[in-house]
């Protein structure tokens, strides 16, 4: 198949010797004829020479590399990937596994896949869209899914309404591509939840959290437990399977508290030491006292984007400081950041100039990442969005 041609300005070629995945528009020279987003498209560099093949969009971001040799996009392109990224999964040991049918199956670049992500919640897949290219293949993607995970899903939701595109005016509606279910329970490490897939954030859950939730149930035993900004309380029924004194949960949705709450009650029924609160984090924080040995910071992305880091950068340091100002001596803080564009030097400076601006003296325990259904491809370093450090406070 005969695809449209992307021309480069001389020298804009070195990053894609590396394998970096993107092409910024201000490295394109011409265009044989103009793509429309979405399209498939062939890049050469300014001698003409080939160089990849990917999806246009229009944006700073110009094309999501797919693949660095010549090749038909098509659907068996697909079920290569999809097979690929599953043979992952198996590997270290999240899928086929009866305690825990909770995963990632496709993380964007980091699966070479980029513009698309694919978690797996039981016998629904969860696929989104974050560009018009993996749109407009997503029939083709289900239909290969369907055929990678035979026997292991039975339905597959599409919920891309908020990731694509504004400008692209795709006019997209949320919902099942193949199968159809109301089945919502899924497992986690032998911890059951429900997943809104319809109107919850992301897929519905945070799985990158899954190892980061494992670790904080070792250190929950007999502690007086605070989780800000809950969600659907993953943590949470984390503390409390590991033995925790008291959990409260806290997020300014009233919707994400009454969640929490069920997948309380569906791990521990008519257990008194869980409450939930629907109320602002900085709010709660002012006002609850010294009551917490071991606090949970995993706020919303405070950036988006670069020109907001400055702003997150001192949300960080304000909610951290915060903490170690309440926290009872010998208390453990799990914080957290999953802005991309805050990196990990910026991260632990903030928490560090928080921790000095309430004169505790505070330990390092652990430094947390993504777990590894969430890859980072190595060409593409951009991918590892996730920080978080463990923190014993005197």
């Amino acid at each position: 198949m005969a695809y449209k041609k992307v021309f480069l300005k001389p020298g804009k070629e070195e990053s894609l010797k590396r394998f970096h995945p993107w092409i910024f528009s201000g490295a394109i020279s011409k265009y044989e004829q103009e793509p429309e987003e979405g399209e498939v498209v062939e890049v050469y560099t300014s001698s003409k020479e080939y160089i990849a093949t990917g999806h246009f969009q229009i944006g700073s971001i110009a094309v999501r590399v797919l693949s660095f040799v010549p090749c038909e996009i098509n659907r068996d392109f697909w079920k290569e990937k999809l097979a690929i990224a599953y043979d992952v999964r198996k590997c270290i040991g999240v899928a086929c596994n009866p305690n825990n049918n909770t995963y990632r199956l496709v993380h964007g670049e980091g699966d070479n896949l980029p513009g698309l992500v694919i978690d797996i919640y039981g016998k629904t897949a969860v696929m989104q869209a974050h560009s018009s290219g993996m749109h407009y293949s997503r029939n083709d993607l289900a239909s290969a899914l369907a055929e990678v995970m035979d026997g292991v899903i039975e339905n597959i939701y599409y919920k891309s309404e908020t990731t694509l595109p504004y400008k692209a005016g795709l006019g997209q509606e949320n919902g099942f591509i193949f199968g159809g279910s109301n089945e919502n329970v899924a497992i986690e490490n032998g911890l059951k939840f429900h997943v809104d897939w319809l109107k919850g954030q992301k897929t519905g859950f945070f799985v990158d959290q899954r190892k980061n939730r494992a670790l904080l149930e070792k250190y929950s035993k007999g502690r007086s437990v605070l989780n800000m900004f809950c969600y659907t309380g993953g943590f949470s029924f984390y503390a409390m399977r590991g033995g925790a004194k008291l959990v409260h949960s806290v997020d300014s949705s009233a919707k994400a508290v009454e969640l929490t709450e069920k997948n309380v009650e569906l791990n521990f029924p008519g257990d008194e030491r869980h409450k939930a609160y629907a109320e602002d984090a900085f709010k709660y924080l002012d006002n609850m006292g010294d009551n917490y040995d071991l606090i949970i910071l995993d706020p919303p992305a405070f950036a988006k984007h670069k020109d907001a880091l400055r702003n997150a950068l001192q949300g960080y340091r304000r909610l951290n400081a915060k903490a170690f100002s309440k926290i009872k001596p010998g208390g453990i803080l799990f914080t957290f950041s999953c802005s991309q564009v805050v990196t990990k030097e910026n991260f632990r400076n903030a928490v560090f100039t928080a921790a000095a601006m309430s004169g505790r003296n505070v330990r390092i325990l652990h430094q947390l990442t993504q777990p590894a259904d969430h890859p980072v491809n190595i060409y593409h370093p951009e991918g590892e969005y996730l920080k978080g450090l463990v923190l014993y406070v005197e």
